[in-house]
């Protein structure tokens, strides 16, 4: 004898794993910036903020608020702190390692803001000192930096954060990445991570202006621009002095 009642339920069942193949394909062609993800990796933050620090290190302390250690060894310390509460993956969002990272930044942008006014205001005033490399050893390091700062800044603020992003809260982008706009050209598992927008920060200094991403938010536009501003005041000034100094 038959079994309708067990008919019915390898019927549903079929049918229950059809929809679901066919909700996973749907799903897979979402862009994967658009849909929840996996979290991302800290390391490669890690190694740019360390670098930062090593660059900061070696400017002059003529060219900086206090004692040069003191603020490297702070951004050392917040790091530190930043890495207990996530060592490899960004797993853990708690609002502590949120306002931690954004002191982090602040920090480092601070701080290199400083040493690019200061160093700017010792060539104009004519105190800079008359040693060629040295000159653009200071100023290289201080463009280096501001290239990662900003980076950072723009990979913590975009769409909320790595955090937000992984959870995909809010469709609206700050950056538009090529990859958003024309998404046949990307493969599905595409997503901004941070070396993305370090190579959108190195842009904005070389180019003084977006290349092939385009900021959207108003803040975006903000950051950019007082990037750009830093980066040639610093690199024109320097140059021009480290040339004369030569001649």
């Amino acid at each position: 004898m038959t079994n309708p009642g067990g008919d019915k339920s390898d019927k549903l069942g079929q049918e229950l794993h059809k929809l679901g193949a066919e909700a996973e394909r749907l799903e897979q062609r979402v862009p994967a910036w658009l849909r929840p993800t996996g979290p991302e990796n800290r390391l490669p933050v890690v190694v740019a903020i360390l670098v930062a620090v090593a660059l900061q290190l070696t400017i002059p302390d003529r060219y900086t608020l206090g004692p040069r250690w003191l603020i490297p060894a702070l951004e050392v310390a917040l790091l530190a702190v930043l890495v207990a509460i996530n060592p490899i993956r960004l797993s853990r969002s708690t609002a502590f390692g949120r306002y931690t990272s954004l002191a982090l930044v602040i920090a480092i942008t601070v701080d290199n803001g400083c040493s690019a006014a200061f160093l700017d205001q010792a060539i104009l005033t004519a105190r800079a000192s008359g040693d060629a490399l040295g000159l653009l050893g200071a100023g290289a390091a201080i463009y280096l930096t501001n290239i990662i700062a900003f980076g950072i800044w723009y990979w913590e603020l975009d769409r909320g954060g790595p955090f937000a992003r992984a959870d995909a809260t809010t469709p609206y982008p700050d950056f538009l990445f090529p990859q958003m706009s024309d998404p046949d050209r990307a493969p599905a598992h595409w997503e901004p991570r941070f070396f993305d927008y370090l190579y959108v920060s190195f842009t904005n200094v070389v180019a003084f202006s977006p290349t092939d991403t385009m900021p959207l938010s108003r803040w975006a536009k903000a950051l950019m621009a007082a990037q750009s501003t830093i980066a040639l005041s610093t690199i024109s000034l320097v140059i021009a002095r480290a040339v004369n100094v030569l001649r």
